[in-house]
């Protein structure tokens, strides 16, 4: 046999080899992703389910939240570049608030996700940070997670205020001339979450009727 075909074997069961190990590693991974996505999924909506009850009492209303949303296309007035989604709370078919997905794209050390409650009668009822990168120990009192405020959350000020009570020309951190604190040497973070909540709340007050009035599932 000459050194030549014996090397045109080995490559060819060299090749077989990886091909073999190719489909059934292929196979392997998509049998453990077909095992595990139910458990996955379960726990991405428990997830989203707990963050919207830290915003939303489960006791304000009585729909399937998770499958009365609409989807949104890039909404610059959110800070979603790439879309988002926002949730409509009903109770007895009659609106009760939305819960809506806000990115504010000027914290300290990039974007801060959010997601804000809003009533239908314009009230805020809630606001957590959902991601961010901001100072550890300095700009991350905004999630009440890392606060050491654990009593009065820095973010719990925005709870049950509307436009009646903060203007809009108001809705700012008080260095700014607004109304709400702020921790001294970390004013961008809480700048950041107190203005993109503003311009939460005035897009909810300003699309209420639309956004209610969609078909669950819509893109806007």
């Amino acid at each position: 046999m000459s050194a030549r075909y014996t090397a045109a074997r080995t490559s060819v069961r060299t090749a077989g080899i990886m091909v073999l190990f190719t489909v059934v590693f292929t196979a392997l991974m998509s049998a453990t992703f077909q095992l595990t996505r139910p458990a996955i999924e379960a726990s991405a909506l428990e997830g989203k389910m707990r963050l919207i009850r830290e915003v939303l009492p489960p006791s304000a209303y009585d729909n399937a939240l998770l499958d009365d949303s609409v989807a949104l296309g890039p909404t610059p007035e959110l800070g979603l570049d790439q879309g988002g989604r926002i949730y409509r709370a009903r109770l007895a078919g009659q609106p009760v608030a939305l819960v809506l997905e806000v990115v504010a794209p000027d914290g300290y050390a990039g974007r801060i996700q959010l997601v804000v409650a809003v009533g239908a009668d314009g009230r805020v009822s809630g606001v957590r940070v959902t991601a961010h990168k901001e100072t550890p120990g300095l700009g991350d009192y905004i999630d009440p997670s890392k606060d050491r405020n654990k009593s009065q959350p820095w973010i719990g000020q925005f709870a049950g205020v509307s436009f009646a009570d903060v203007g809009l020309e108001k809705w700012k951190v008080k260095r700014d001339g607004g109304n709400f604190a702020y921790r001294s040497g970390a004013t961008i973070s809480a700048r950041a979450v107190t203005n993109a909540t503003a311009r939460a709340v005035d897009y909810a007050v300003r699309q209420s009727d639309a956004l209610f009035a969609a078909p669950p599932g819509e893109r806007l």
